[in-house]
């Protein structure tokens, strides 16, 4: 390696924008070379019972690694093996029921190579995603999905760089077209990233974070506003709940209630809740997702909620630090 030149930002730059301009080439090529073989491929992977198995070498196993992530995510069940592990015991997880998708540009790795004849042997469906429409991998394949590019990024053109661009872009085409095939919805994809911000959004209920029992604020039609001041003191969410004789919701009495009684000069003593509350609270179903209750204290800029059972009866309250908390808003 020769000694390196004097930082050249200029050159820098060129070489960004060349890098990005032969990749963008590279994959508005790739899709005139799509037909036949990809569509071959979506079926194979769709009609699979069991799961796609995804090979690949080096730079082609690092995004065999991502395919596999993308495809098992978005409704396709799949894994990766590395081949090389393949041949010493790891063919063992592949049945007759899957479908393997083996990467590589040239496709003459010799560890994939060494185990396509055992994946033929069970009987197992090969889809090749490779740049080498000539290549060992490309005969033996049942199925193939071109990758070809013209040149690498690379200023030597040998570094993978503009073909493994072209490798991800079509896993991610692959999925898409699968979930598109499957009826694949945002609900699905919630279910398979409950950690994330749609699956929160999505699968996340009233009843995950309402508070219930003892802490929820609740008195009965007859209660003086001294005590209905105590409850909202002692709970601390600025309101109460008001219920007749059989827990069902009467009204709802706010500490903003309380402020505009006082400006009035009445006497708070004698005053009883059937007087003071609102009769026509806002409610939300303890079933109903926790977004729509977002929904409704956004619409009616409120910041509290009282939350209900299936026949109506009270059963919790909900405010907006509930839902910051849990990161749905």
């Amino acid at each position: 390696m020769s000694a390196p030149s004097a930082f050249d930002a200029k050159r820098v730059l060129e070489l960004a924008w060349s890098t990005l301009d032969i990749e963008a080439r590279a994959l508005q090529e790739l899709k005139a070379r799509q037909g036949e073989g990809f569509v071959a491929a979506v079926q194979a992977m769709l009609a699979c019972r069991g799961r796609v198995v995804v090979m690949g070498m080096g730079k082609s196993g690092h995004v065999g690694r991502k395919v596999a992530a993308t495809l098992a995510s978005t409704g396709t069940p799949a894994f990766f093996v590395h081949p090389a592990e393949a041949s010493h015991g790891d063919l063992g997880m592949v049945t007759q029921d899957d479908v393997v998708l083996a990467i590589s540009n040239s496709g003459e790795s010799d560890e994939i190579g060494a185990i396509v004849p055992a994946i033929k042997r069970l009987g197992v469906k090969l889809v090749a995603i490779t740049g080498g429409a000539d290549s060992s991998l490309a005969r033996h394949a049942d199925m193939v999905v071109s990758s070809a590019v013209d040149q690498e990024a690379c200023p030597l053109n040998l570094a993978p760089t503009a073909s493994t661009t072209a490798q991800m872009a079509l896993g991610d085409a692959l999925a898409v077209a699968l979930l598109d095939a499957r009826g694949f919805r945002e609900e699905d994809f919630a279910r398979s990233h409950p950690g994330g911000s749609l699956g929160r959004k999505l699968l996340m209920h009233v009843a995950d974070l309402m508070h219930s029992g003892e802490a929820v604020p609740r008195v009965d039609l007859g209660a003086r506003v001294p005590e209905m001041l105590r409850e909202m003191t002692s709970k601390g969410f600025g309101f109460t709940a008001v219920t007749d004789a059989a827990g069902g919701i009467a009204g709802i009495f706010t500490d903003g209630d309380l402020r505009r009684l006082i400006e009035t000069g009445a006497d708070l003593r004698g005053l009883a809740a059937s007087e003071v509350m609102h009769a026509h609270p806002r409610l939300i179903r303890a079933e109903a997702l926790a977004v729509e209750a977002a929904d409704l204290m956004e619409e009616h800029r409120i910041t509290g909620l009282i939350v209900i059972d299936a026949e109506g009866r009270l059963a919790g309250v909900l405010n907006s630090n509930d839902l910051m908390r849990a990161k749905v808003i």
